[in-house]
Parts: structure tokens; sequence; C-alpha cells
């Protein structure tokens, strides 16, 4: 079956977020089972704002105008770490909700990620660089070309680990709440 967005209903498409003030990375992928495809990244730059409320307004119209392009069915976005810079951590959130309001006003589900789940979902290693995370993305998507700025791959990823988990996610049985746990947790174990 078709949907007048023109893609089957097995198919999916999941807008990745990497929030920022300056720089906010996006990727979106199209999924089908286990098969993904890149459909596009990239970055807002919004550096050029003098405001941090017209980055704000700029980071709503943007992402509004990607979530009108693709139709996903889902965002994923990289939950903030913690940081020393208290400001500078008020000023991602107000980022990061922003672009969460511009999915819900469009009634489109999100789900958060933390950046050493993202990491270890694509490259196997939660503490991998941005560059590991890049090149194995390029490997499994298939880019030419890395971007200069690796805020967009940081995004794809987002999007990719939002894929492999989505399934287990929705699967999960009330018995597997400590089997999970424990395999999304590992360093939390006394050995």
């Amino acid at each position: 079956m078709i949907t007048p967005q023109g893609k089957s209903t097995t198919e999916k498409i999941i807008l990745g977020i990497d929030p920022g003030t300056n720089v906010m990375g996006y990727g979106v992928i199209l999924t089908e089972g286990k098969k993904f495809k890149l459909l596009q990244f990239g970055v807002i730059h919004l550096k050029k704002y003098e405001t941090h409320e017209l980055k704000l307004k700029k980071i709503f119209e943007r992402i509004c105008g990607i979530l009108d392009e693709f139709a996903p069915d889902s965002m994923a976005l990289e939950a903030p770490f913690y940081g020393a810079n208290v400001q500078s951590m008020l000023k991602l959130g107000r980022a990061q909700g922003v672009a969460m309001a511009a999915a819900l006003s469009k009634e489109i589900s999100i789900t958060e990620y933390s950046p050493k789940k993202v990491k270890q979902s694509v490259t196997g290693n939660g503490n991998a660089s941005k560059e590991q995370v890049a090149a194995m993305l390029q490997t499994l998507l298939g880019i030419e070309e890395l971007p200069k700025l690796l805020d967009a791959t940081d995004a794809l990823a987002v999007a990719l680990c939002h894929h492999f988990h989505e399934g287990r996610m929705q699967t999960r049985g009330r018995n597997e709440g400590w089997k999970s746990f424990i395999e999304d947790n590992p360093s939390r174990l006394k050995k």
C-alpha cells in the first residue's frame, strides 16, 4: 500500500537532530524493514544571528521546513551532555526544545538518545570519536564525501540509532526490563 507521500506503509522516514546553538545538524533516512537509505543531511548555520531568540526562531522555521519537505514518521534527538558551563547547557536545552516543538506541532513522535548510545549503535564503541562515527556512516550509507562540519553526520547517526532501537523498544516485554538495562548500561555492573 502506498501513502499520499508516495511511500509504502512499511517504509518509515526518520529525522535525526544533533542540537546546537551555533550549528545544528540534521539527517533524514528512509527505512524499510532492516534496510535504510540516506535521503538528506546537512547543518543549519546559526552563528550569524545576533540574538539567542533569533537563533531559536530560525531553528523552528528550518526544522518545520524539513518536516514539511520529508514528512518524517519520527524525530530522534541527541540528548545534551552535561557540561561545566550552565549557560551553554540552558541555551542548548532551549535549542533542543524548539526543535522538539516543531515536531510536536506536526504531531511527530520524538525520542532522545544519549551521545554514548548513538556512538555505540553506529560504531559498536560508545566512546568513538566524531570522525569514527562519520567514517562508519560513510560506509553504511554510501556517502561519497564527508561534510566539513560533522554535526551533520552526528545527526545521521542519531537517526540510524533510532532505526536500530525502534523495533527493540516497541517489542520489549515487561520481563526484559533488567536484561535490556544491563545491555544498555554494561559499565554499571560490578565486577
